[in-house]
C-alpha cells in the first residue's frame, strides 16, 4: 500500500484541484455554481492526475530517465517496489475510472437538466477527456513521448489551465466567456511553475538521459528567469480580471498569496538538487490557495 501511494504522488493532487476550483468559484459569480457536478468533477480530475503520476513513475522507469542519478524522489518502478506489469495493469484501471467518472460528469452536467444542445456538449467534451487521457499517458509513454520534447510546459498550460478552468465553467453554466481566458491561463501558468521546478530539480539527471526539458534547452539561468516570468504574469493575468471584474478592495485577497510567490522563486535561484524538493508542494500549495482566497473575495462580495 505504502508503494502505491507513493506511486500515486498524493502531493499532486491538490495542484489538480485548482483548475476545476477557479471554475467552481467563476460558475458562482454568474449564479450557476453546479454542487453535483463540482463533486463528480472532483473525482474525475483526481483519477485523472493518478494516471498522469502512475503513466509517468511507469514510462520515465522503462525509458532509463529514472536512474540513480536522478535528483527526485524514486519512482517505484525504477526501484523495484511495484512491477512493470502491475503498473500496466494499474494503468488500465485508472483509464476505466477516468472513463467512467468523467461521463457520469457529463450525465449530471448536461443530460440531468436536459438542454437544447445535450448531445453536442457530450460528444465535444468526451473527445476533451480522452484527449486528457491520451495526454497524461504520452507524456513519458511510448517511442516519442511528448515530456521529453520540451511540450510537458505547453500540455500542462493547456489541460490545468484553459481546458480545465473554462472547461470546469462551461460543465456550471454551459455559456463561455472570453476574458475566462485570464484566470484559466493564471491556474495553468501556476501548474507549470510546478512543473518548471521540478524540471530545474532534474536538469543534470535529464540532461544525462536525454530529456530536453525547458530547463535542459534552456540552461540553469535562463530557466530561473522563465520561472520568475511565469509567476509575474500568472499574478498580472487574474489582476487584469479582478480589475475589470472586482468592486471592492477585499476581493483582492489573492494578493497576499504573492509573499509564498517570492519565497518560491528565492528557492528556485539559491537552491539546488534535492533541496528544490519540497518547494514542489509549496509552489502546488499556494496556488491552490491562490485559488482559495481569489474565490473567498466573491464569496464576501455575494
Amino acid at each position: 500500500m505504502k508503494a502505491w501511494l507513493k506511486a500515486f504522488r498524493l502531493r499532486t493532487l491538490p495542484l489538480a484541484l485548482t483548475s476545476i476550483g477557479m471554475g467552481a468559484i467563476l460558475a458562482t459569480m454568474y449564479q450557476k455554481f453546479n454542487l453535483s457536478v463540482f463533486i463528480i468533477s472532483i473525482f474525475t480530475t483526481i483519477f485523472l492526475q493518478i494516471l498522469s503520476n502512475i503513466a509517468n513513475d511507469y514510462g520515465d522507469s522503462v525509458s532509463g530517465v529514472d536512474s540513480t542519478e536522478r535528483e527526485g524522489p524514486t519512482r517505484t518502478v525504477q526501484t523495484g517496489e511495484i512491477s512493470k506489469s502491475a503498473m500496466q495493469k494499474a494503468i488500465f484501471i485508472f483509464i476505466a475510472l477516468s472513463l467512467l467518472s468523467g461521463i457520469s460528469l457529463l450525465y449530471m452536467a448536461f443530460f440531468y437538466n436536459q438542454t437544447e444542445n445535450s448531445w453536442k456538449y457530450f460528444f465535444s467534451f468526451l473527445g476533451i477527456g480522452l484527449l486528457a487521457i491520451v495526454a497524461a499517458i504520452a507524456y513519458t509513454v511510448g517511442k516519442r513521448p511528448y515530456g521529453y520534447m520540451g511540450l510537458g510546459d505547453l500540455s500542462v498550460l493547456l489541460f490545468f489551465g484553459w481546458v480545465g478552468v473554462i472547461g470546469s465553467f462551461f460543465l456550471h453554466t454551459h455559456t463561455f466567456e472570453w476574458d475566462l481566458l485570464l484566470p484559466a491561463t493564471s491556474c495553468g501558468l501556476f501548474s507549470v511553475a510546478v512543473l518548471n521546478v521540478n524540471n530545474i530539480r532534474d536538469i543534470e539527471s535529464d540532461k544525462k538521459a536525454g530529456k530536453n526539458s525547458i530547463p535542459v534547452r534552456l540552461g540553469r539561468e535562463k530557466a530561473v528567469v522563465y520561472h520568475y516570468t511565469i509567476l509575474v504574469l500568472a499574478i498580472a493575468l487574474t489582476l487584469l480580471y479582478a480589475i475589470k471584474h472586482f468592486e471592492i478592495w477585499y476581493q483582492y485577497a489573492f494578493l497576499l498569496t504573492i509573499p509564498l510567490l517570492i519565497r518560491n522563486a528565492w528557492a528556485v535561484k539559491k537552491l539546488k538538487g534535492l533541496a528544490l524538493d519540497p518547494f514542489l508542494k509549496q509552489m502546488a500549495l499556494t496556488a491552490l490557495l491562490y485559488v482559495i482566497t481569489f474565490g473567498l473575495g466573491i464569496w464576501l462580495r455575494s
